[in-house]
């Protein structure tokens, strides 16, 4: 049963999860609400997302999994700690979506994507009477504070509800509707938007032609990627102008901010990082009888061709010492020289700073005015991170509102798991 109706109103300005989530907990709680979003389609992000299996968050410690926000931890935190990852899980399990922890510890519904939990989503949104208007494009206020649009046929449509909630995402994947433009309309209006990023991106390396002929869209498996004295293990992909993949991921930020400052980053790449240097170097010192490099060094050190191509880019001559070789496996130097841009990152950093908004994510200039989701100045690395602070922020978003309009929290009686924990 729903709370008996109140006689506010608010638009959410943006279909993907953090402003679906935040629809959600509005109208639980009897207030009318209305989602805009500029496509013909909410959640179109989210699809794409869960094309390769859609990782909802992670099942790591908590201290820990809060520690991958960096910088925005302190502010993140209370907003995380209201919608954990066990809350995201048992909100997914509500809508008939089981979940389950794979092995690296990202938490995906057992589907593995993410068109049935939207489908599900949607109906729950439906029956909660939310109100969708698609292909209404935002384009800031008019002169009497009002929101204004374009909408579906070019004509001008205007909106001034009680309270409204930004969910515009960053300005990755644009053609799926998150292209920043909203970062004009805030700085209008005197709010601080820091310049928006690329963030989980990957970077730009000055192949030889036969990497870019023979091995570009080939994998690197069981890899440990080491920058500023921060390794990390997983995959990375060959592309025809560079590298990318969850490892690369995972130290993106870092790697921008040297690019940045410095114009080039060097990036060492460890291709067997279940063996020591010594290990290593005691295989390599095998008689070779009469094989080739490519043939002994795929037989004694287990380097796929595209790992002897690497090796054969960082030097053209290889050691012939055991141990000076071992030394190169362990750590081939690549050279970053640019980002990919920002239209072909997965994520973006940057935004509208924390500064800018009080507790409950009002912005402090526009009263009645919230913040949510990638809009906001935090970055975390994929693993599920991303997903759940877009989750957290619209739960957060949503609670300012009903505080702004002065409707009880305890009226959630049927919201998300963690939306009553703290009442």
């Amino acid at each position: 049963m729903l709370p008996p109706p109140s006689h506010s109103n608010v638009a959410i300005i943006g279909g993907g999860p953090a402003g679906l989530i935040a629809v959600e907990i509005l109208r639980k709680a009897g207030v009318a609400a209305t989602v805009y979003d500029q496509m013909p389609s909410v959640g179109r992000k989210l699809l794409m997302a869960g094309r390769g299996g859609l990782n909802l968050t992670h099942s790591e410690d908590f201290a820990r999994f809060v520690g991958r926000y960096a910088e925005a931890e302190p502010r993140l935190r209370p907003m995380l700690e209201r919608f954990r990852p066990e809350d995201l899980r048992a909100w997914c399990e509500e809508l008939g979506q089981e979940t389950f922890v794979g092995s690296s510890g990202r938490i995906f519904p057992k589907s593995f994507k993410a068109s049935p939990l939207l489908r599900a989503w949607l109906s729950r949104l439906e029956q909660l009477g939310v109100r969708f208007a698609l292909r209404y494009r935002w384009q800031g206020w008019n002169e009497d504070g009002a929101l204004t649009f374009a909408g579906p046929g070019g004509e001008t449509v205007t909106a001034k509800p009680d309270a409204t909630i930004l969910a515009l995402g960053g300005a990755s994947w644009p053609r799926l509707g998150s292209d920043g433009r909203w970062t004009d309309f805030l700085k209008e209006r005197g709010v601080a938007v820091s310049v928006l990023r690329p963030s989980n991106m990957g970077f730009t390396v000055p192949w030889s032609e036969v990497i870019r002929s023979r091995h570009e869209g080939e994998p690197l498996k069981r890899l440990a990627l080491t920058f500023e004295n921060t390794t990390v293990r997983g995959e990375a992909i060959l592309t025809a102008d560079g590298i990318e993949g969850g490892a690369v991921y995972a130290l993106s930020a870092r790697l921008r901010d040297a690019l940045e400052r410095v114009g080039e980053a060097t990036l060492f790449l460890d291709l067997r990082p279940d063996l020591s240097s010594e290990a290593l170097a005691n295989r390599l010192k095998a008689p070779r009888k009469g094989q080739s490099t490519s043939t002994f060094l795929r037989k004694a050190a287990g380097l796929p061709p595209v790992g002897i191509a690497l090796l054969r880019e960082a030097s053209l001559t290889l050691p012939s010492e055991a141990d000076e070789l071992a030394r190169l496996i362990k750590a081939v130097p690549l050279r970053l020289t640019g980002v990919k841009p920002l239209d072909r990152a997965i994520s973006t950093a940057g935004g509208v700073s924390f500064s800018e908004v009080d507790e409950h994510l009002m912005l402090r200039r526009l009263p009645g005015v919230f913040v949510s989701g990638e809009m906001l100045d935090w970055e975390a690395p994929t693993g599920g991170y991303l997903l759940q602070a877009a989750f957290a922020t619209g739960i957060a978003a949503a609670r300012g509102a009903l505080d702004h309009l002065k409707i009880p929290i305890a009226a959630l009686t049927q919201s998300p798991a963690s939306a009553t924990r703290h009442t």
